[in-house]
Order: C-alpha cells, then structure tokens, then sequence
C-alpha cells in the first residue's frame, strides 16, 4: 500500500510539472501585443517595393529571361490585357504578395502557432512555431508553408521579432499587379522578420527577403503595416470570385458586359473559339 501510494505521490508530481510546463508556454505576457486590424498606411500603394512607384522603377532584379516575361507583361497591360497578373481570374495572389496586405490583416498569436488572417479571398496563414521542420510531402499552396521562430532581441524575457522562412509554393504567382514574375519552377524561399516600431507601437515592421531563380540576387523590401485605432473595428467578408466579371477562354481574356455577353478586352481582339459549340451533326 505504502509503495502504490509512493507511486501515485510521483504521478501526481510529475502532472503538476507538465501542468506547470504547459502554463509556462501559454504566458502571453512573452509575446508582443500585434492584436487589432493592421492596414498599410495612407498613400502607400500596392507595388512590391513601397519605396518605388509600380512597374519597371521597381528595379527589380530580375534574370534576362525573366526581364523579357515582365516587359511582356507590361505590354499586353498597355494593350488592355492583363499581363502576368494571374489574380484578375480570382486565385490568391500567394506568397510574397499577400503580404503586401492589400485588404486588412489581423495576427493571432499563439505559443506552437501564429496565424495571419487576411480579409481578401479570405487568405488564412499558419505559421508554425514548435520547432518542427520542413514536411517533405506536404501538398504546395498559393500561401506555401511557413516556419517561425519567436526571437529575443534585447534580452528583457520578451520576444521582439517573428523570423518566417516560407517554402513550398505554388504557381502562377507574381511580385504585384505589373507582373514582375517569379520563377515557373516554384522553387520561391521566402524569409521575413516582422517587429513593431520602437517609437510607434501601432506601426508594425515586415523586412521581407525573397530567393527565387527569376532574380539574379536575393531581393529584400521593407513592407510597413499601420494599426487601426478604431475602437469599432469592422471586417468585410471580400470573395474575389462574387462580381468578377473576367473569362479566360484557352488563352484569351474576355470581359462579361452588363447584359451579360463577351466583350473584348482590347482593340482588335479576336472572338473566342467555340469548336465545341454549333457543329454540325454528323
């Protein structure tokens, strides 16, 4: 009897130890306060670079081959195409894009996991942060996979800076609206080190860096997202695919008109090709 009680004295400690262990990852007093709707400030726009207007002052620095593709992208625009923007037909803009936050974003921090929430499409992004690898099957995403590791900067027992390393994309993805590409092979790395401002707390950092064989380096830009002070936050639900009026027929876009048939969506524009439509029976 005395040892089975011995024996339960030890459970009993070492539960308390567990319990004790797991209240200690859940002490959000380490982690920063990111709470609330974050925007990107006023008169930024939806270029990849914030610091360079949209289209070829960006700079990016992209490969001759990959030079060729944007400038292409940028004259089918001229001529009222759509370039190498793929998300006129609604799919996610994917990684590093949404990251631009076109529509707001909201960040919930957990210990083993932070997600970014964002209102358009909607995207939802898991960044896990329990210390596990790469999967080495895990199906490609739009918004790829994403990795953490919470970092302590100024050794005060608090965490400072959210390092993300992204892998496993999918395509077709672009920079932003102009269409600076990113490589067919989807072999994109994404890493990011997201901090708020030291004198604004309500202006949140993102240094984000990306590694893709369409650029001749690592191409690094600074992204700055603005807290919404509004005590009465509000969230739209924003679906792409409601209204959209894009048709994408073999490899031309065609426009929905108001009573509801094809239009052309540059001079010139050939109809589409109905093979399949009004033959002739046999």
């Amino acid at each position: 009897m005395r040892c089975n009680r011995w024996t339960i004295s030890i459970a009993l400690a070492a539960a308390l130890i567990v319990a004790n262990a797991a209240a200690s990852a859940h002490d959000e007093t380490k982690y920063p306060d990111w709470s609330g709707q974050w925007r990107r400030p006023q008169g930024v726009g939806i270029q990849w670079d914030p610091s360079k207007p949209l289209g070829p002052t960006q700079q990016a620095p992209l490969t001759p081959e990959y030079q060729k593709v944007f400038e292409a992208s940028l004259a089918d625009q001229k001529a009222g195409g759509q370039g190498g923007d793929p998300t006129y037909t609604c799919i996610p803009p994917g990684m590093p894009r949404a990251m631009t936050v076109v529509f707001p974003m909201e960040i919930v921090i957990l210990p083993q996991l932070t997600y970014i929430l964002q209102e358009y499409v909607p995207m939802i992004r898991r960044v896990y942060t329990d210390g596990r690898d790469f999967p080495p099957d895990e199906e490609p995403a739009f918004l790829g996979y994403s990795i953490g590791k919470w970092v302590d900067e100024d050794n005060d027992g608090k965490f400072d800076v959210l390092e993300i390393e992204t892998r496993n994309m999918k395509g077709p993805r672009s920079f932003d609206a102009s269409g600076i590409p990113l490589h067919a092979d989807n072999e994109t790395v994404v890493k990011e080190r997201i901090w708020l401002d030291k004198t604004n707390k309500d202006l949140l950092r993102n240094e984000i860096t990306t590694i893709d064989n369409a650029l001749t380096r690592p191409w690094t830009v600074l992204k700055t997202y603005r807290r919404d002070l509004n005590a009465k936050t509000i969230w739209f639900e924003y679906v792409c695919a409601e209204g959209n009026r894009h048709v994408v027929v073999g490899k031309n876009n065609y426009f929905i008109s108001g009573d509801g048939y094809l239009m052309p969506t540059r001079k010139d524009q050939a109809p589409p090709d109905l093979k399949f439509f009004n033959q002739p029976s046999r």
